[in-house]
């Protein structure tokens, strides 16, 4: 697939211009979404990708516009996997509920500008070097098991980062509305409005890690690859007020993300045996891929909610009862 610089051009002149709009909703009226608001926007941004991806296979055909799928549908699920870290940072720093807008959307431009700097380096890097599939694929097997066998972190934990950020900028205590930095008595001090954007951006870095070798497992198309992160995290400001609450329902989504990821690790190893040589290594077709990835989110789902459910009828039923009052008494 060869994409020209007039596309690329294009392409990013758009998304800029959806994050410039999304930017200017917030600042001109911070507030808290409501359920009809922040629906409206996440089906806006869903539309605009599956519109993409029809028109990209349209474009240039059914290989390409399946990859962005297979590889939006896997960085739209490990953004989902995300929001859990996203409100425990929140509530780490009690960031009021009107100005989390905000945080969220610095937060996603931080992460475009740091996964364009990734996917860069890493097609560079696998351009150049054959093992790097091996190095991704290892590492994807790695995450999968962590995954799978890890408990969810209950506390946010500062990174290096963000404890060098406290001991060097003096803090205030308090947030002083949406302001990252505040005067007080002739000095300048930085708000927790700047520390949590911080907080916010430094662990989508981290996040990055995983995300960026998943969807070079996928493709190998720079341009598949940027495309499918952005539109993964644009409206994800939205989907954080949207589905907060079912967040706590999806119980078995580690576990449905490290299949992904296993299985993304295991096709990089398998065809970087097949390019290597080796006879018995197949190339598995990108609608197999495509298929397993959505099959194992549904069924992740699905599984989710029927325990979720299960459990809430369990606890309702051991709650005791009121006792009832005779006609009598």
């Amino acid at each position: 697939m060869t994409v020209s610089l007039s596309a690329w051009i294009v392409t990013i002149a758009a998304l800029l211009a959806l994050l410039v709009l999304d930017f200017l909703i917030v600042a001109r009226k911070p507030h808290e979404p409501s359920l009809r608001e922040a629906t409206l926007w996440v089906s806006f941004y869903v539309g605009i990708a599956l519109l993409f991806g029809v028109g990209l296979t349209l474009v240039a055909g059914g290989e390409p516009g399946g990859e962005f799928f297979a590889g939006w549908l896997t960085e739209y699920s490990l953004s989902v996997d995300n929001l859990f870290v996203f409100i425990i940072i929140m509530g780490k720093f009690a960031v009021p509920r009107q100005y989390q807008q905000k945080v969220l959307l610095v937060g996603v431009a931080l992460a475009l500008v740091m996964r364009g700097i990734f996917i860069a380096v890493g097609a560079e890097a696998i351009s150049h070097f054959n093992w790097v599939f091996y190095l991704f694929g290892a590492f994807l097997l790695y995450t999968a098991w962590k995954l799978a066998t890890s408990k969810e972190e209950e506390e946010f934990k500062e990174n290096a980062v963000l404890v060098k950020v406290r001991k060097v900028l003096p803090t205030t205590e308090t947030y002083h509305q949406a302001r990252l930095t505040t005067r007080i008595d002739g000095k300048r001090f930085a708000t927790p409005m700047l520390v949590v954007m911080i907080a916010i951006g430094t662990t989508d870095l981290l996040f990055a890690l995983d995300s960026i070798p998943a969807i070079f497992g996928l493709t190998q198309e720079p341009y598949l690859v940027f495309t499918a992160n952005a539109f993964a995290l644009m409206g994800l400001r939205q989907l954080f007020f949207l589905i907060g609450g079912l967040l706590d329902r999806l119980v078995y989504l580690s576990y449905g993300l490290s299949v992904v990821l296993g299985f993304i690790g295991v096709k990089l190893i398998l065809e970087a045996l097949h390019h290597s040589g080796v006879s018995w290594a197949p190339e598995i077709p990108i609608v197999v891929s495509l298929s397993i990835i959505l099959g194992t989110l549904v069924l992740t789902a699905v599984l989710s909610l029927l325990k979720s459910s299960r459990d809430s009828r369990t606890t309702n039923q051991d709650q005791p009862q009121p006792e009832e009052v005779s006609a009598n008494d």
